[in-house]
């Protein structure tokens, strides 16, 4: 790979990072196959980089990578992991004890949920993408997106541990800790 194209990629690597491993952790409910499957997607857009950033949404087919890597874990006997030369530092932020709680009662609540049924809310909802897009990456109908959308929202709202939390009002704003 030539210089300015390795730098682009590093670029935005390093920008797309939290956003890829935020998702991934939405589809997969646990951190280090989170990590792990970002780090998986950006190798497979790495490899056909000098491909991957000349389509209109580079992002749009980036998300699309992850969401079939998540796809194929499932297909194989044992996920594929790689190892890291060194583990990075945690970084310390201030004590925000409530607002960890209520997300790990929401994503114990996505955890239950179907994979795909998670897949759809993490897409719709997290990722704000429209239905059509929705659709396009997972490789289904639009009327399937809104039906299992439906059905995963209403597993939501019947969910007894979501029900406790005042700030479970609109899916999206949920998922990203903010009030609704």
């Amino acid at each position: 790979m030539r210089s300015e194209d390795e730098d682009e990629f590093r670029h935005f690597t390093a920008a797309r990072w939290p956003g890829l491993v935020r998702t991934a952790y939405l589809l997969t409910g646990d951190l280090g196959h989170a990590e792990d499957l970002a780090q998986a997607t950006l190798i497979k857009a790495y490899r056909s980089w000098h491909r991957v950033r000349r389509v209109e949404d580079v992002d749009a087919y980036v998300r699309k990578i992850l969401v079939n890597a998540n796809r194929s874990r499932f297909r194989s006997k044992r996920p594929v992991e790689y190892s890291v030369a060194t583990v990075p530092e945690p970084h310390a932020r201030p004590d925000a004890s409530r607002a960890v709680e209520d997300r790990d009662v929401l994503f114990a609540a996505l955890a239950g949920l179907p994979p795909r049924q998670r897949a759809i809310v993490v897409l719709r909802y997290w990722e704000d993408l429209a239905e059509g897009e929705v659709a396009d990456l997972l490789g289904c109908s639009v009327g399937n997106v809104k039906s299992q959308a439906s059905r995963a929202l209403a597993k939501l709202r019947n969910d007894a541990g979501l029900a406790g939390l005042s700030s479970f009002r609109e899916p999206a704003a949920s998922l990203r800790g903010e009030r609704a």
